[in-house]
């Protein structure tokens, strides 16, 4: 086996290389959410609300199996191609399928058997209510087409290749916003589904894909292939993939609950405060791709350097990318920072809520860099197979914005403390992932494969 060039290759330059093509499909995605969200806006009022209650849901089922689940995968795979154990890579794609599978299923049947209790539990009501379980049905049915794209995505990405995951995005986009357009909305030949159709477009698109890249990695020629003959169930294996895996789901779990947390504590200011907000933090959302594809570039590069026992160079890599992805979202959040009118005037003319959003971007902007070092050195510390400090830092910035938040609301703080507290979040959760780098040591990982097993 000829040595990757990952783990020679100048390494700012190779991140780059790497970066970009999951930061255009990250960009299709988000298109896609702005064109459903346009597909349900012209379903009704009900409608939005409904896609409301669902949304965190849908996002979780990305999160868990893109960038923890997947994260988890794409490390263990790399490190067993940084020591140059095929065997044991094909092997870990096997097993990165299975949970994929066992995930898709359970998530699944949760959606679908508990959608009604858990929407209602959000405050849905109703018509809001109907619509959200129109949706979610059929939504129901293609989280397994999610889980087993982004498990998928995952064992290429592990191996090196960012453009075929990409391609496999932006195709899905495609078909996604196509279908659910059609279907949604009755256009042209098409029957008017409404949700169900617009929910459509997502179940549709996943599951080719899904079908799409499995005949790319069971191919002959392929990086890493996978292959169902004489292969073993091992628990080595799925403890490889889990240590890692398993507990990096802790952290979108608890951006999600921070999410919540916040919203909740925002609406006790009244409706023009939670709409500056949303306003506001939908700039954030549009920037987290840039550290995302850093990030994600970074598993890869650090995986196959902690393989080859080459763990300074996986250190410089963790740095560099954490650097680049400090730099790029400190620049766009310190530019709207001091002109926060030039985003919060392209969703509103209401004064109420301009000066919202004024104050949520002047106190939060000048916090991205650490946003965006923190988010890139999560998916680096996945690559080393050391990821505690991360989603411990992420649990810091939970327990900040919601004890905070509290003390603040308790004391009738104006609103203004309650976004600076938002950006102190970003800030300590940036230092923290820092410093848990920092001070972890990362050594050679346990064995997962029987080459590896033989070499201890």
């Amino acid at each position: 086996m000829m040595r990757s060039p990952l783990l020679d290759a100048p390494i700012a330059p190779m991140l780059f290389r790497l970066a970009w093509p999951t930061l255009l499909a990250m960009g299709a995605t988000m298109f896609v959410a702005i064109a459903e969200t346009s597909y349900v806006g012209a379903l009704g009022t009900p409608a939005l609300a409904g896609l409301a209650l669902v949304f965190p849901m849908a996002m979780l089922q990305q999160m868990l199996s893109n960038g923890a689940m997947g994260g988890g995968v794409s490390s263990s795979i790399a490190r067993a191609l940084g020591a140059r154990d095929e065997e044991s890579a094909g092997a870990l794609a096997f097993h990165a399928t299975l949970i994929g599978l066992c995930a898709g299923v359970f998530f699944s049947a949760i959606i679908f058997l508990f959608g009604d209790p858990i929407y209602r539990a959000l405050g849905g009501r109703g018509a809001e209510l109907t619509e959200a379980l129109a949706y979610s049905h059929v939504f129901a049915l293609g989280v397994l087409g999610i889980w087993m794209t982004n498990t998928f995505v995952s064992v290429l990405r592990g191996g090196g290749d960012m453009r075929s995951p990409s391609l496999a995005m932006l195709v899905a986009a495609v078909v996604q916003i196509a279908v659910g357009g059609a279907l949604g909305l009755g256009l042209g030949p098409f029957p008017r589904w409404g949700m169900a159709g617009v929910a459509s477009g997502q179940t549709v698109a996943f599951i080719g894909v899904a079908l799409f890249l499995l005949f790319r990695i069971t191919r002959e020629n392929a990086r890493v292939r996978l292959t169902f003959r004489g292969q073993r169930i091992s628990r080595a294996m799925f403890a490889d993939i889990l240590r890692v895996g398993a507990l990096a789901c802790v952290s979108p779990v608890q951006s999600v609950a921070t999410v919540l947390v916040l919203t909740k504590l925002v609406s006790f200011f009244g409706v023009e405060a939670l709409a500056g907000y949303g306003i506001g933090a939908r700039l954030e959302f549009l920037l987290t791709p840039f550290a995302f594809a850093f990030g994600v570039a970074c598993i890869p590069m650090v995986g196959m350097a902690m393989g080859a026992h080459e763990v300074g160079r996986a250190r410089r890599v963790a740095w560099t990318g954490a650097t680049i992805a400090a730099i790029c979202l400190g620049a766009i959040g310190f530019f709207f920072a001091i002109f926060p009118d030039l985003w919060a005037v392209h969703f509103t003319n209401d004064a109420g809520v301009l000066q919202a959003t004024r104050d949520y971007l002047r106190w939060t902007g000048p916090a991205y860099p650490f946003f965006g070092f923190g988010m890139c050195l999560f998916f680096a510390s996945q690559g080393a197979g050391r990821v505690l400090g991360p989603v411990l830092s992420s649990t810091l910035r939970l327990a900040t914005i919601a004890g905070g938040g509290a003390i603040a609301t308790a004391l009738g703080a104006p609103l203004w403390v309650m976004f600076a507290l938002v950006g102190l979040a970003l800030v300590l959760y940036g230092l923290a992932t820092g410093a848990s780098v920092y001070f972890t040591r990362w050594g050679p990982p346990a064995p997962a494969g029987p080459k590896r097993r033989r070499a201890t």
